[in-house]
């Protein structure tokens, strides 16, 4: 389908920038939610709009980290794209996780335990989100199925008599009406907020702050990503993944509530660990810092929202279905724009575009990743437990069955179940293997 639809891309002719149209499914946002459920339509002969506020190639603050569950929503678009991602000089192979303890403890976990990099495909990546939201925006560029608007900035979402939305901007100019929306506009979606009525809960967001650095030293060289729980910096976490062209994303995270209980500055509190902390510091000594320290916000999946409404779908940030232990927000995105493709074409099918329809969509999207969240909910809590995670940290150096579910909890769910049986608990006190 894919490469059918390269060939009839070069001789489509597309409707302008500013032309108005009438479309069944309109995507807001062409970040990898976006992207991924107009990819999924055009593989199933559906024709869509898809708008962006950006021009591409655009960056986007996040940690940049890609794991093996985004590899396998790239296969699902397309089974030839994880290796066009893999043989791309814009990412880095990783190969597992240094967690860093409050007592200092590293805890080095593969993905895969020996593995051979001559012989086996990474688990995970790192790219830049500039670079990997354009990887998949150029495979858009190519389908003639998708509309692909960029530059245009929709602030107004109105609902028409007929039911349809109508889409302007902010002059009043009218680009679209559609009969369902797909709404992948990100973690400051005004239309998440202002329709869906999903508020900023402080107990249910993080706050983060990320920078490049080049010359950083001591970066593994088999490109695991680190992430440091810092004793006093709990329940935050501080992370160093490492880039192609020896870069690295350093970043820190916490949740808001605490963020604003404890009076945090996060800037300085970063600029601080780099350059006081043991672990730390002398890796950072004469690195240099590329661009400024850029914020951003983190709407977590911890709570449990509704994704769908009267003619709309929520995709990824917006939908607040980041996990709220690991940060990690693309891969839950693609699941979301995957479901939210299929229920879509669905709902013109049947012409039916109401609110009890489109909740099998919620149902299709939370029996994927309800489970994980909720655990993931549960691990986030333990970081206001620094003594309890120097105990795991240690046990699990000396505990390849300890080791092995920690690092599967960033790469499988039903590794993570695990956590709900005592088996796991008698293998933690006592070193079961």
């Amino acid at each position: 389908m894919l490469v059918s639809g390269r060939k009839q891309a070069k001789n489509q002719k597309r409707p302008t920038k500013n032309q108005s149209v009438e479309v069944d499914i309109c995507i807001l946002g062409a970040g990898p939610g976006g992207a991924t459920a107009a990819l999924h339509l055009a593989n199933a002969g559906h024709r869509c709009l898809l708008l962006d506020r950006a021009a591409f190639p655009r960056d986007k603050v996040c940690g940049d980290a890609l794991s093996g569950k985004v590899i396998n929503e790239l296969r699902r678009i397309g089974p030839e794209l994880p290796a066009r991602l893999t043989a791309a000089p814009m990412q880095v192979p990783s190969w597992g996780i240094d967690f860093f303890a409050p007592n200092g403890r590293r805890l080095g976990i593969p993905f895969k335990p020996d593995f051979d990099k001559t012989r086996d495909a990474a688990a995970g990546h790192i790219a830049k989100r500039i670079d990997f939201d354009n990887f998949l925006v150029e495979e858009v560029r190519l389908r003639p199925e998708i509309d692909f608007r960029e530059g245009l900035d929709i602030t107004q979402h109105e609902r028409l008599p007929d039911g349809r939305w109508r889409l302007r901007t902010a002059d009043g100019t009218t680009v679209a009406t559609a009969r369902v929306l797909l709404v992948a506009n990100g973690a400051q979606s005004a239309f998440a907020r202002q329709i869906a009525g999903h508020a900023l809960e402080p107990d249910h967001h993080c706050a983060g702050l990320r920078a490049y650095y080049d010359g950083v030293t001591g970066l593994s060289p088999d490109n695991f990503i680190e992430l440091h729980f810092i004793k006093d910096f709990l329940p935050g976490y501080l992370w160093v993944f490492p880039l192609p062209n020896g870069q690295a994303n350093v970043g820190v995270g916490m949740l808001t509530k605490a963020v604003s209980a404890r009076k945090v500055n996060l800037r300085e509190r970063l600029a601080e660990m780099l350059d006081t902390h043991p672990a730390l510091k002398e890796r950072f000594a004469g690195a240099t810092r590329l661009g400024p320290v850029r914020g951003f916000g983190l709407p977590l999946g911890s709570k449990r929202r509704a994704l769908s409404g009267d003619a709309y779908l929520l995709l990824g940030d917006a939908g607040s279905l980041i996990d709220p232990f690991s940060g990690e927000g693309i891969s839950h995105a693609m699941v979301s724009g995957r479901h939210a493709a299929d229920w879509a074409a669905q709902a013109v099918a049947a012409q039916d575009f109401s609110p009890d329809f489109l909740k099998q969509y919620d149902a299709a999207v939370y029996r994927r990743l309800g489970q994980e969240l909720r655990l993931s909910r549960a691990m986030q809590r333990l970081l206001n437990f620094p003594t309890l995670f120097n105990f795991i940290a240690n046990r699990a150096v000396n505990n390849p069955t300890l080791a092995e579910t920690l690092s599967s909890m960033f790469m499988d769910l039903d590794m993570r179940e695990r956590l709900r049986k005592p088996s796991f608990y008698v293998q933690l006190l006592f070193g079961g293997k």
